[in-house]
């Protein structure tokens, strides 16, 4: 059976590489999350706050330790990224915290910011940002014929976090990840 599961694990590894290879019209969500995977190392615990963004995440992602990932749980109730963040700060002060929130979940998170910068805690947050609640969406669309409420704008988060202190980075092109998300670790160390 653990030959089965190995061959499962690596037929499912490249089936995720071929998805992240595939063009998308935004940055392709798949491509950004096993970027991210090449940057995380032993001891590193991923927040996970929101919908299809953390779905997809947790289906490419690895954490690095047995206590590596905490999300919302089966039930998925939204907003718990920031204190999330900070229980995983005071509890591992010397792992990194990466959050990924949609631009939905961090609605509820997003004032936190002010505090995590001035207590000077790190932490690397990736908003995957569709403008929209689009988990949400896609059943009420097809049910309802009707969006309402599920439409957001497309705000600058990363302006949002520098006006609250941290320092905000803006990916809208596939060359631009590895150089972000390593400006955006080193940043959260200094």
């Amino acid at each position: 059976w653990q030959d089965i599961l190995r061959k499962r694990d690596l037929e499912r590894a490249a089936e995720i590489t071929q998805q992240a290879n595939e063009q998308t019209n935004f940055i392709n969500p798949i491509k950004l999350c096993s970027m991210i995977d090449q940057h995380l190392t032993d001891g590193d615990i991923i927040v996970a706050d929101g919908g299809d963004f953390v779905a997809t995440s947790s289906y490419v992602l690895r954490p690095r330790s047995l206590m590596g990932w905490l999300d919302p749980g089966p039930f998925g109730t939204l907003g718990v990224g920031a204190g999330f963040i900070l229980g995983a700060h005071f509890t591992n002060p010397s792992s990194m915290v990466w959050a990924l929130f949609g631009d939905g979940s961090f609605g509820f998170s997003m004032m936190e910011f002010d505090t995590f910068s001035r207590y000077n805690i790190p932490v690397v947050a990736v908003i995957g940002n569709d403008s929209g609640w689009s988990q949400i969406a896609r059943d009420q669309v097809e049910f309802l014929n009707d969006p309402i409420g599920t439409e957001l704008a497309a705000t600058d988060y990363h302006k949002t976090v520098e006006g609250l202190g941290g320092v905000g980075y803006f990916i809208d092109r596939e060359n631009q990840i590895q150089d972000v998300l390593s400006r955006a670790k080193e940043s959260a160390l200094e």
